[in-house]
Order: structure tokens, then sequence, then C-alpha cells
């Protein structure tokens, strides 16, 4: 078989194959207008298919890259997005793997290796949800907010690739294609079942997010009831002081012990005997 790979779809060297191998004008306008959906099409002679790799960041973002693939009777086309180191390993280890292989296994394996990619992504969100619910319950804060809408955004991208790629996965295990040996439709059946389960579990980390994120309502709701509930226990303890002070305080005459000697420090007891008092009847009807 033949390997061409093309590190920039803005290399002339595309426009060379694609005359080479009569590539479509609009499957080569695909290679260079990126950010594509994962898809497959047939060709004159050749499939061509977008595949869709995904990683994290150093921010924790999910990125994807597109990684076009050109399979024909005795070549493979592989276009890559950028120079990304992470592809052209892939594609560096399954040309090792291959060796004087079909295009169509090295097609396969490609295939393959991209969808076992997700695995460490769904592993990461997988710990992250864990995380971020203890986080929630515990010490919910704005961070925390921000880091669960971050989380529910990364997870609902990785969903939309994952639903294009259940689709080509799909139709490579139902399309009968000269291109594709018949021994190879197991393995293919086997690469739809694993996008198929990574779906599952996208739309389980979903479900978990949307708990975590009524986790963390819960949680602040519950703190600010209890700041209320503080707040309120503590007026009302003042409440009899503040009355009685408030009552000796007017510049009337007559009121009790008001002339004696021993005034204030009546009026003194009988506030802290009323809080007290309250303080009583507030712990018997377990206010705290």
């Amino acid at each position: 078989m033949n390997w061409h790979i093309v590190l920039d779809p803005a290399d002339p060297e595309l426009d060379r194959l694609a005359e080479q191998y009569h590539l479509h004008p609009l499957h080569v306008e695909d290679c260079r207008h990126r950010r594509q959906s994962a898809k497959i099409e047939d060709g004159e002679g050749y499939l061509f298919t977008v595949l869709k790799d995904v990683r994290l960041g150093d921010d924790g973002e999910l990125e994807t890259e597109d990684l076009d693939l050109f399979l024909g009777p005795d070549y493979l086309i592989a276009v890559i997005e950028r120079d990304c180191p992470e592809i052209r390993e892939l594609i560096a280890e399954v040309q090792k793997q291959n060796g004087a292989g079909r295009p169509d296994q090295a097609y396969y394996r490609i295939l393959d290796r991209v969808v076992d990619a997700y695995l460490p992504v769904l592993d990461h969100f997988g710990e992250k949800a864990d995380g971020l619910e203890d986080e929630a319950l515990d010490k919910p804060s704005p961070e925390t907010l921000a880091t669960i809408f971050e989380a529910k955004r990364n997870l609902i991208l990785l969903r939309r690739v994952l639903v294009n790629m259940r689709d080509v996965a799909g139709r490579l295990q139902r399309m009968e294609s000269p291109l594709i040996a018949r021994e190879l439709w197991p393995f293919l059946r086997d690469v739809y079942d694993h996008v198929t389960r990574n779906l599952d579990t996208v739309d389980v980390l979903r479900d978990l997010m949307a708990g975590t994120l009524d986790v963390y309502l819960s949680s602040v709701a519950n703190r600010t009831n209890q700041v209320m509930k503080v707040l309120t226990v503590l007026g009302t303890v003042a409440l009899p002081a503040v009355v009685i002070s408030g009552i000796y305080g007017m510049n009337v005459k007559g009121l009790p012990g008001a002339e004696s000697p021993y005034g204030i420090a009546v009026v003194f007891i009988l506030m802290c005997a009323s809080t007290v008092g309250l303080i009583y009847l507030l712990k018997r009807f377990r206010w705290f």
C-alpha cells in the first residue's frame, strides 16, 4: 500500500494527490475548511472519512482535531488538521503496526485508536464529576459553579462528537464496500459498540453533572437558611433587652424603679432575666 501523510491541508501536496487519485474537489475542500463533523462519504473508487480526535488541553478544556482519511484500493491518505504531535504519533504507530498490510487494515487501526482515545477523556470527567459532587456538598463556592458549567459544556461538545462518530461507525458496519475486506466487518462492529458505550457514558456523566448542580443549589440554599436562622435567633434574643432599654430610655416619670438608686441594676437584671428566659424557651422549641 501507499501511505501519504499530509501535515498541512494547505500544502500543494494535497492537490497533487487529488489529481493523482481523482479525489473529489468537495472532499479536498472539506480537508481545508476545518471543524467538520465526523462523517463518511463514497468517492470515485475511494472512501472519504472525517474522524474527530479529542484530548484535554492544559487548561482542562476539551480540544478536538480533524483527521481526514482517503481509503483507496492500494493507498491511504491521512490529512492532519495541523502539526499535531498526538495524531502524528498515532499515525506512526499504526504505520509500524500495519507494516506491509492492506490499506483497509490500516484504516481500521486508525479508527480504533481514535475511538480508544475517548476513554481517558471519559475517565477524567468521571473523576471530575465525583469530586465536584463532594465539593458542592461540603463547600459550595462560585468557583465550583463555574467548574460545573465548564464540565457540562465540555460534555455537550463530547456528546456531539460521539453522536457523529457513532453514525460513521454505524455506516461502516452496514456498508459492503469492496475497499474493506469482509474479515474486518466484525472489528468494525466492535468499534461501533465502543462508540455507543462511550456515548452512553457521556449521557450518564451529563446526568451526574445535572445532579451535581442541584446539589450545589440545595447546599447554597441550606447555608442561606442557616444564616437567616442564626440572624433570626440573635434578633429574637436581643428583642427583650431592646424593648426594656427603650422603655426606660423614654423621658417620662413614673416608671418602676426609675427614681431608685438601684434602678440601673434592676433594669440590667430584668434585661438579663428576660434574655435568659427567652433563650430557654427557644431551646425548648428546638430553634437551635
